[in-house]
């Protein structure tokens, strides 16, 4: 599901009418436990590069900008997180008068090691499932979250995006990881 919208998004604006189009079609009314089957499936290819990955590899440069591995691991597992709780704010009707302000490209810690990384893409597994639990029959009401990079989506919309946003790290951290084989055969 994730796929064909990450490939949609690799376009010049991820707000482009083909992301939107792909997104929509995917994450629409009673989609929340397919999704979450999927986000299930990328979090276990995420522990896993993350496992292969060598020690010292975790503070080469990779993912955003200057940051190191550590540190768009970290991003991803807390967009993962924050994403979707969005989403359930806004499917429970609990969205707070106040809300935050999306900033984009927060990095984690920069020396987490690889059990911290670990135990944050955990927490983010729990909080996913929180979540499309709360959004499903709910995918597709409004959701007020308006990120500067996004706009506004969906509650389902935000859950199936959460994937669309691992699957690019994903294939940074292979990327990585493959360039480290290479080195070392």
């Amino acid at each position: 599901m994730a796929a064909p919208a990450w490939l949609a998004a690799q376009g010049p604006r991820i707000r482009g009418i083909a992301f939107r189009r792909e997104i929509r079609r995917r994450a629409g009314p009673g989609t929340a436990a397919l999704i979450l089957a999927q986000q299930e499936a990328i979090a276990d290819a995420l522990g896993a590069v993350l496992s292969e990955m060598p020690g010292p590899l975790l503070r080469a440069p990779g993912g955003e900008g200057d940051w190191n591995v550590a540190q768009a691991f970290a991003h991803t597992t807390g967009a993962r997180r924050w994403l979707a709780h969005a989403a359930a704010l806004a499917a429970r009707g609990e969205w707070p008068a106040e809300a935050p302000r999306v900033v984009p490209g927060v990095p984690g810690a920069a020396d987490a090691d690889r059990e911290a990384l670990l135990t944050l893409l955990a927490k983010s597994r729990r909080s996913l499932a929180a979540s499309a639990e709360a959004v499903a029959g709910h995918e597709a009401d409004p959701c007020p979250l308006d990120h500067p990079l996004v706009g506004r989506l969906r509650c389902g919309e935000w859950l199936l995006f959460v994937g669309v946003h691992d699957l690019m790290h994903l294939r940074q951290l292979h990327a990585l990881r493959a360039g480290a084989a290479s080195h070392d055969g």
